[in-house]
Order: C-alpha cells, then structure tokens, then sequence
C-alpha cells in the first residue's frame, strides 16, 4: 500500500512540476538561441518567475519520493506505474494549458494506460 501512495505521490508531483514549469517558462519567454548571455538572461528571468520557482520544488518532491520507492520496491514495478505522468501531463496539457491535443496523441495515451495496466499483473 505504501508503494501505491508514494508512487501516486511521485506521478502527481512530477505532473505539477511539468505543468508549472511550462507556464513559467512561457511567461519568461521563448529561448532562441544559446548565447551564454542570452541564456543567462533567461536563467535570470525563470529565477525570479513564481511559477518556475514552485516547479522546482515539485520537481525536487517528485525525484526525493522516487529514491524512496525504489528503496524498496522493484524498478519493474515503479518505473512503468510512473508513465501515468504521460496520461496526467496530456489532461493537464488539455484542461490547465489549454493546448490542442490530437486524436493520435489521446490515442497514444490510451496505448500508455492500457501498458501500465498489463504491467501491473500479478
């Protein structure tokens, strides 16, 4: 059982984390180049940007819970049950970001919840 919270845990903190980053960084603006200046300019703007910032902490939860599982539990096990990430970041990439998804996208993430199931048979 404290395998099944820690790994809901990790899925919705690695999908927060996805998501916030993603409007952070919209809101810093498009990264065109890779200029060391202008690089360091943009890391300057994510640094200052609350949703960046609540992004790391997120992201920082998401790995902490991972190293955790996989202390007990089996890599076989937790990695596949966290590619629900996939079918959580297309919901929220739809509902929260308001992006268009396509019918090979909803599809393939049906194809994501139809393996984790199988892989999760005894």
């Amino acid at each position: 059982m404290k395998t099944a919270i820690l790994i809901a845990i990790i899925v919705l903190a690695d999908s927060a984390g996805d998501v916030l980053l993603t409007k952070g960084m919209r809101q810093v603006g498009e990264v065109s180049t890779f200029a060391p200046r202008a690089l360091l300019a943009i890391a300057r703007r994510a640094m200052r940007n609350h949703h960046f910032l609540a992004s790391i902490v997120f992201m920082v939860t998401h790995f902490v819970g991972f190293l955790a599982v996989l202390s007990w539990a089996d890599l076989s096990v937790v990695f596949p049950a966290t590619t629900l990430v996939y079918v959580i970041g297309t919901l929220a990439g739809k509902f929260i970001l308001q992006e268009t998804i396509s019918t090979h996208r909803w599809a393939g993430t049906m194809l994501v919840c139809l393996g984790v199931g199988l892989v999760s048979l005894p």
